[in-house]
């Protein structure tokens, strides 16, 4: 019926697959491992980064792209944050939307959020370094009080032990970072505090994409029945895959750990 002759069809048949199938299914493969290992969260890009910088391997982009289509993979997709409550100033704004600092320590970022579980919702305070997007100090509790922000800047303080007045800590206007307690906080670690603007999350849209990154790849993949559950996959998140793993695309696809480890501006990380 299709003109095809005997000996064509069986030379067909036992043909073996050409290398560029063999290829792609290796890749497939890998990508699938990446992939999984992630949690399911990268995309092509951080894919790409990982089967480069990470494996070795010679790949184009679009060929990855083209494998994880037509294997019906593909990661989460950042959605809208939301505004913080703002209170009245006790710092001036030191950082004015410049985020990009030389080294480790000169700028540090900190916010609050919040998840509801079975039990009530759940409050997590972070502190970022601003150049390495680690996360060096996090806190967390059933309440919304000044010792949950208090408790995250103290973790990061013991872990860094920053130099005596060269440390910006910048935050927004809630009323636990507007405290007493967390003002004599920040003099006595010897930071600098600084806050951005009133009702604008563009002044710490650091911490915000950090949020949407945390609120995609864990708190929104199911529902938390304790509060206790929520807080040790909070834990696991940030010490187990996101400081030492999760490859960002700013500090040239590598993780926060690695980046530091390279002694690299940020700005030059591509």
């Amino acid at each position: 019926m299709l003109n095809v002759s005997t000996s064509g069809y069986y030379d067909w048949l036992g043909r073996s697959e050409s290398p560029r199938t063999l290829r792609n299914k290796e890749l497939t493969k890998m990508i699938r491992e990446i992939h999984v290992e992630s949690r399911g969260t990268y995309g092509s890009p951080r894919v790409h980064a990982e089967l480069t910088l990470g494996l070795g391997e010679r790949v184009n982009r679009k060929r990855v792209e083209r494998l994880m289509r037509e294997a019906g993979l593909q990661g989460v997709y950042r959605r809208k944050g939301r505004r913080n409550l703002v209170n009245q100033a006790t710092e001036e704004d030191l950082v004015q939307r410049r985020f990009d600092v030389a080294g480790p320590d000169r700028l540090w970022l900190t916010d609050i959020t919040e998840h509801p579980t079975g039990e009530g919702k759940l409050y997590c305070a972070a502190v970022m370094d601003a150049y390495s997007r680690r996360i060096i100090g996090w806190s967390i509790d059933a309440r919304q009080d000044t010792d949950l922000v208090v408790n995250a800047l103290a973790m990061a303080v013991t872990r860094r032990n920053p130099p005596t007045g060269s440390t910006i800590m910048h935050s927004d206007h809630g009323t636990q970072y507007t405290s007493w307690a967390f003002g004599k906080r920040l003099r006595d670690a010897g930071l600098l505090g600084s806050m951005g603007t009133v009702g604008d999350c563009y002044d710490n849209s650091m911490m915000e994409s950090f949020w949407g990154t945390m609120q995609l790849e864990l708190l929104d993949t199911r529902t938390w029945k304790t509060r206790e559950e929520l807080a040790s996959a909070v834990f696991e998140w940030v010490e187990c895959w996101y400081n030492p793993y999760r490859r960002h695309s700013s500090i040239g696809m590598h993780s926060p750990v690695t980046f530091e480890g390279l002694n690299l501006p940020s700005d030059t990380a591509e």
